[in-house]
């Protein structure tokens, strides 16, 4: 399948790039999480990222976003050390839990991070859309004075996501967000998560377990590989967009589907 995949991991050319790591090591004492990795993630891409459990797809995410640190190489947001960039509020994170605060409403829970700001003086960018509006355009409009108990799992991850654009990223850093959801639920917010990404331009790293799922999303698919983590191949998906849950019953789909899980049962 050799239109598929490209071994070619670098950025070329003048293509701005949004997050690039060199030679990054990640250890927990003497386990060695991610070994040697090197990537260019171009400025308005959709990444998606498979891999074998214990491959480092969480740890990857988590080094990018400042939360372990890396044991050496080198990791930049933007240009920005990942400190300067969390700082700056360059990337936002999205977790499979919406973790959101249950005495909150809807709208409250996307208010938060700027309410946060203006208790610590801290000057922070601001969605071109206002709170309200970004609940409209995760489709819950209506719900914005609704608990997070009055709402379903997959309406709890829409306001988590909404409260991530609020402070306008540049990078939107998704770990499993819709693993624990059911197909139907999952294949929609797959949908909206792709019309949000057109709509506002912002570079996505999105892990995910699913298959279907990663190829669906994904320009481009990053397969790692365990014991320890590495990347093991960056595969393109040369499927246009905008896509439709259809597009998973063609011939094309099929192969790409099939080519990542020969992969991963090597990896």
């Amino acid at each position: 399948m050799d239109t598929a995949h490209a071994h070619e991991t670098f950025a070329t050319g003048s293509v701005p790039v949004a997050a690039s790591l060199r030679n990054a090591f990640v250890k927990f004492g003497a386990f060695t999480a991610i070994e040697n990795l090197s990537l260019d993630v171009e400025k308005g891409s959709f990444y998606t990222i498979l891999g074998p459990s214990g491959c480092g797809k969480s740890t990857l995410l988590r080094l990018i976003s400042d939360l372990v640190p890396a044991a050496s190489g080198d990791v930049s947001i933007l240009g920005k050390s990942t400190e300067e960039a969390r700082l700056a509020r360059e990337f936002a994170f999205v977790f499979q839990d919406a973790a959101l605060l249950p005495w909150r409403t809807a709208l409250q829970n996307v208010e938060l991070p700027l309410e946060m700001g203006r208790k610590r003086g801290v000057k922070i960018p601001v969605s071109d859309k206002s709170p309200t509006e970004l609940l409209e355009l995760v489709g819950l409009k209506g719900r914005e004075h609704a608990l997070p108990h009055e709402l379903s799992g997959g309406m709890r991850q829409r306001v988590a996501i909404a409260r991530a654009l609020v402070c306008k990223p540049k990078l939107l850093l998704m770990d499993e967000p819709f693993g624990a959801l059911d197909e139907m639920t999952r294949d929609r917010l797959n949908l909206q998560l792709l019309q949000i990404w057109e709509e506002t331009g912002v570079t996505i790293l999105f892990v995910t377990h699913s298959i279907p799922e990663a190829v669906f999303l994904g320009q481009k698919v990053l397969m790692l590989q365990a014991h320890p983590g590495r990347l093991r191949e960056v595969v393109d998906i040369n499927l246009p967009y905008p896509r439709e849950i259809k597009i998973r019953d063609t011939q094309e789909f099929t192969q790409y589907a099939s080519y990542l899980r020969e992969l991963l049962e090597t990896c």
